[in-house]
């Protein structure tokens, strides 16, 4: 059951879930090419539904959890068995591409970040299960409402081609242009790519 002191962060990450879930669709509309035409176009649609996945997890959750009645625990327990699915899929998919590379390594960090995250979403809904009234359990599914649209802001960031600043990047590029270029090209698309229609 969901504490009546989360009800209304719950009703308010309903609202923004829903914002986002809207926003990401302007936000694939807008790099459709880059989703249809890039050489990592596999890359992106994974990007891509990964975030959506994160997004419609805290908008289920959220949903589920102000409602009357003791449904907050299943709807966690559904929703997190279907991002672990959505998890083994996508690197199924990724091993199949032949795409374990080391340019590949945000993809994998991102996938293992969503692994954590679903299974602690796992083990929180069957503790809510196991104990209707735990409210640490709850609290700690709305952290991890949290946390999901963190992980969907970030990706949706990367999906739209945002720069990608920070220290490990830069100091990359300090040690080897070469390799800066590489990744650069992999987040944000090549010259050839931005000059095809």
């Amino acid at each position: 059951m969901t504490p009546s002191d989360l009800n209304s962060f719950f009703a308010t990450s309903a609202g923004v879930a829903g914002a986002l879930v809207g926003l990401l669709f302007v936000a694939i509309s807008v790099s459709g090419d880059r989703l249809s035409h890039h050489v990592d176009a596999r890359a992106y649609r994974l990007r891509a539904s990964g975030t959506l996945t994160a997004f419609t997890n805290a908008l289920a959750v959220s949903l589920f959890a102000i409602l009357p009645g003791e449904k907050v625990g299943y709807t966690t327990v559904s929703v997190s068995v279907v991002g672990l699915m959505f998890v083994a899929a996508s690197a199924i998919s990724l091993v199949r591409a032949h795409a374990v590379k080391w340019r590949y390594r945000r993809d994998a960090v991102f996938l293992a970040t969503l692994t954590a995250a679903f299974a602690f979403q796992l083990g929180f809904g069957l503790a809510i299960i196991a104990k209707p009234h735990d409210t640490n359990a709850v609290d700690n599914v709305a952290i991890l409402v949290i946390v999901f649209f963190l992980i969907g802001i970030a990706r949706t960031w990367e999906l739209i081609g945002g720069p990608a600043f920070g220290l490990a990047h830069e100091i990359r590029g300090l040690a080897g242009h070469g390799e800066k270029k590489e990744e650069d090209e992999a987040a944000f698309g090549s010259e050839d790519d931005a000059a095809a229609p």
